[in-house]
């Protein structure tokens, strides 16, 4: 709508409440009463004038100024009150056609919970309120928050599953304050009333500390009007479905006696015997479905047990095939145990009579020697005996632990020596893949900032004053610069008469080295022939023979098992792996180089 379409009454509230100060805004906002209850407006007029407001953010400043502390502000509480009770009839009946999901899922659920903060304070004032005037005024002002909240969710009845799931709300109801606690049991009723599946929409734990507030409060005081009203909505929330029923019964079941027990000719019992009539019935309900059940578990059961038993009668011979082979097993074995023990003690008797045999033996062969041997001769003779038979036991005792020492290393041996295949070829396979990694790019190097470059230039300042340099004149840096140009020449012309010098040696010791591995390997004088005097007359012979037998090794070396060849996997392929490939190659000779 145009400017002109717009109420001059809103515009120049908001034009007031622009310009503004925060203390004056909430007794500015108060005006909106009036604009609301202008008995000019008809139905549409009033719709008008509500987008009007909101879209003007008059309506969004009020929920701004409901989260304040009113206590510091002008107006204090009353004017919070009155600004919630605005809030609530600009919200109802507004229809917001651009972003509505603005509207509906984030300013209306703000407006509950601000709604609820301001209540949460005005409660706790009242209970610390200590003269009479200040807790009438507090309770009033309460009063009017609630209502607030009632009519809310009464214009827009989605809000009444948000005010229930409030944790607010849920604070509100749990007080032992007999006037706030009547106050919000009535706030509960109105949920109840405008959505009655309200609760099943709620999740179990907000659902069962509603209902166990509910049921304290029964329990818990003697007061004719807060109980009544806990029994009128237990009553509200047994009508309303069957399930919940089901729940008060199991959850609290000693309600039903507490009613009767505790509350009964208090005033309200009509609405006391309907309830205790439900959950009466559900009780009845509940014992015969228990019966039911049982009696089917004890069918189950009975099936259960005769199917068992048949199986196990199925069973029955082959259980005592069973037990017949386990019994003979067992007998087998405790036969082959008697059977072993009897051989043990016969070979250990055998063996003692053996070695009483040997003793016996020992014993005579050592008498008959003392009647040949002489008198004098006997100590000796005991002596190397016994020096012999020492070398002997200690020849055993050597060779035993040798060979234990030996079985011991055994398998630490063959481990350590896996081990080295392996590192050995795990070290060839990181060198190839070393070798293969490509180059990193070329990274610049970072610049210098300018505080960087001055302390750089400041240090080198310093280092050129503790360190001046000698003076030296044109004349002497020319005649040095000679000198060291003279020096320079020499030092490379020098050098490469000592590199081709080095060459020449290398290649007469490569000939030497094939020459006398040639006469090492000719035929004597008189097998020789002329085949064998060509062989050292021309140069291409000994190269052609070191060829043949390079040739030969390589053949060798692929021939060679799986085991020695391990790791050449991770070789490259110009790279001989066989050290000793490398020797025999080492002494050929061609064209005078090495």
């Amino acid at each position: 709508f145009s400017m002109a379409a717009v109420d001059p009454q809103v515009l120049a509230l908001a034009a007031q409440v622009t310009e503004s100060t925060e203390q004056d805004i909430p007794l500015l906002l108060l005006k909106l009463k009036g604009i609301l209850s202008s008995p000019s407006l008809g139905c549409e007029g009033s719709k008008k004038i509500k987008q009007e407001l909101y879209d003007y953010g008059l309506t969004q400043y009020c929920l701004l100024v409901l989260k304040r502390d009113h206590s510091q502000l002008r107006g204090g509480w009353a004017t919070a009150a009155q600004l919630a009770e605005i809030l609530s009839h600009c919200c109802v009946g507004l229809e917001v056609k651009e972003d509505p999901d603005e509207f509906y899922k984030k300013f209306l659920p703000s407006a509950i919970d601000n709604l609820l903060i301001l209540g949460k304070r005005l409660q706790a004032r009242f209970i610390r309120a200590i003269k009479d005037k200040e807790k009438q005024d507090f309770l009033h002002w309460f009063q009017i928050v609630t209502d607030a909240i009632c009519w809310l969710f009464g214009g827009h009845i989605q809000l009444a599953a948000c005010v229930l799931q409030n944790d607010r709300f849920l604070q509100l109801l749990i007080t032992d304050d007999v006037e706030t606690a009547i106050i919000m049991m009535s706030v509960l009723h109105n949920i109840l009333r405008i959505n009655s599946s309200v609760l099943l929409q709620v999740d179990k734990e907000t659902l069962h500390s509603v209902l166990d507030e509910l049921v304290y409060k029964l329990s818990s005081t003697t007061n004719p009007t807060v109980g009544s009203a806990a029994t009128k909505l237990l009553l509200l929330v047994a009508k309303f479905c069957k399930q919940l029923v089901q729940l008060l019964t199991a959850r609290y079941k000693g309600l039903k006696g507490l009613l009767n027990k505790q509350w009964t000719g208090k005033g309200f019992d009509r609405e006391l015997n309907q309830l205790s009539d439900l959950l009466y019935l559900e009780q009845c309900n509940g014992k015969g479905e228990m019966q039911k059940q049982h009696q089917a578990a004890c069918v189950i059961q009975a099936v259960w047990r005769g199917f068992q038993t048949r199986k196990r009668l199925k069973k029955l011979p082959q259980a005592v095939t069973t037990l017949q082979r386990n019994f003979r097993a067992k007998r087998e074995q405790v036969l082959q145990h008697l059977t072993k023990q009897k051989e043990d003690e016969a070979l250990k008797l055998q063996m003692q009579l053996q070695r009483q045999r040997a003793m016996r033996l020992f014993h005579e062969r050592q008498l008959a020697l003392l009647e040949v041997v002489h008198a004098s001769q006997v100590n000796k003779y005991m002596e190397e005996l016994e020096e012999k038979s020492a070398l002997t036991i200690q020849r055993f005792w050597r060779g035993y632990r040798a060979r234990r020492t030996f079985h011991q290393q055994k398998q630490s041996l063959k481990e350590y020596k896996a081990a080295i295949i392996i590192q050995r070829a795990a070290c060839k396979f990181l060198e190839k893949r070393r070798r293969r990694r490509p180059l990193s790019p070329w990274k610049e190097p970072k610049g210098l900032t300018d505080e960087q470059r001055l302390a750089l230039q400041q240090k080198v300042d310093d280092y050129i004053k503790l360190h001046p340099a000698s003076q030296m004149s044109e004349e002497m840096s020319k005649e040095l610069h000679m000198q060291a140009q003279e020096k320079l020449a020499q030092f490379l012309l020098r050098s490469r008469l000592d590199q081709r010098a080095a060459q020449r040696r290398e290649a007469l010791l490569a000939q030497v080295n094939t020459d006398v591995e040639l006469l090492m390997n000719a035929p004597g004088l008189a097998e020789t022939t002329e085949k064998d005097l060509g062989a050292f007359m021309s140069r291409s012979m000994p190269v052609a023979t070191k060829a043949r037998q390079t040739h030969n090794t390589m053949l060798k070396y692929t021939r060679w098992p799986w085991w020695k060849k391990l790791g050449d996997e991770f070789m490259e392929d110009d790279v001989i792996p066989d050290d000793a490939i490398n020797t025999e190659l080492e002494t050929l000779f061609i064209g005078g180089r090495k």
